[in-house]
């Protein structure tokens, strides 16, 4: 499947203006804390810590438009903890950007 980041990639460049540096920042900090999450959620032993993890990260998908990451987030949110699928498709997402950006 590629990597479909219009909204993402539009709302970056939209903060970003015309300085390429500051775009590949933003990416990277994007991608370096929903990574963060996605570890907080592997690591949940509990409802709460899962719920917390999965919530952050839906969050942040919404705050930058990354509507691929706001449905793997809402998936986490409506799974078990622990849940091998939603963490799968979190991470199919993140890797799918980490491709994007290093194109």
């Amino acid at each position: 499947m590629a990597y479909d980041g219009g909204a993402l990639d539009a709302t970056l460049a939209a903060a970003a203006g015309n300085d390429p540096a500051l775009m590949r920042e933003l990416r990277a900090a994007f991608l370096e804390s929903a990574r963060s999450q996605l570890d907080l959620l592997k690591r949940a032993r509990c409802d709460g810590n899962w719920n917390v993890a999965a919530m952050r990260i839906k969050g942040l998908a919404a705050s930058f438009h990354a509507d691929e990451l706001l449905q793997a987030a809402e998936f986490a949110l409506n799974a078990a903890p622990g849940e091998p699928m939603a963490i799968r498709e979190i991470e199919a997402v993140l890797t799918r950007f980490s491709r994007s950006v290093a194109r």
